[in-house]
């Protein structure tokens, strides 16, 4: 049988999505608040957890498994971008310097995971990732822009889907597809319990870049305050 899994998901993640809009990172990188140093850690940690995901998503297909490889839609992947903007913020040798933060790295678990022992689990990671990155990317993209006074795409191409050229489309290719897996009840509900824990493994990660993020926003407030000081001295 096969149940709405798209609405069930799309209403059981309400909550945790308006969660992780209000972290401390997301509401000031949603105001224009981001540096690159925070930036490009979070592209980083983004690094292997697409890594993970989109390695145990492809062996899944390459096996055949029968509800995960219908979301196997490689035109989402991420991870080539991903390396890109590592290689414009790190250098060429970034796959030497990095190495995932503790809240990343228990998110890679948990995907490394659930591919093992309940494969079908990766749909509520799929969905929360993906698709929250191809609904809102491009308004991202053009906050972080302006932010870092970045040119082109550089350091951006995270939120470039090149391979998809009508988004609008695809998603509703992909509801349609959800909705056709053949899962009963049960399943759906522990894939949207799941997809509540990847909004939790992300504000967990949200939260170790605001520290990154607070101290340089007072680095910022603490040179200004400075710089108006001195001026003021002169001035007298």
């Amino acid at each position: 049988m096969s149940v709405e899994l798209a609405t069930q998901l799309r209403e059981g993640t309400k909550k945790s999505h308006t969660m992780a809009e209000n972290t401390g990172f997301v509401s000031c990188f949603l105001k224009g608040v981001v540096d690159k140093t925070t930036y490009r850690n979070l592209v980083a940690d983004l690094y292997f957890v697409y890594s993970a995901m989109e390695e145990e998503i492809g062996k899944l297909c390459e096996a055949g498994h029968p509800i995960v490889s219908a979301i196997g839609f490689t035109e989402l992947n991420r991870r080539e971008t991903l390396e890109q903007d590592l290689n414009f913020y790190f250098g060429k040798g970034w796959r030497t310097l990095l190495m995932p933060s503790p809240s990343a790295k228990v998110y890679v678990d948990r995907i490394r995971n659930v591919s093992q022992v309940k494969p079908e689990l990766l749909i509520g990671h799929h969905y929360t990732r993906y698709i929250g990155d191809l609904s809102g990317g491009q308004i991202l993209k053009r906050i972080a822009k302006k932010a870092m006074n970045l040119n082109d795409n550089n350091g951006l191409n995270f939120y470039e889907f090149n391979n998809i050229p009508d988004e609008k489309e695809f998603k509703k290719n992909y509801t349609r597809t959800l909705n056709s897996l053949p899962i009963d009840q049960d399943m759906a509900d522990l894939i949207v319990d799941e997809a509540n824990s990847a909004f939790k493994y992300n504000m967990e990660m949200f939260k170790e870049l605001e520290g990154n993020l607070v101290a340089t926003i007072g680095k910022i407030l603490f040179n200004l305050l400075t710089r108006n000081s001195r001026r003021g001295s002169t001035e007298e």
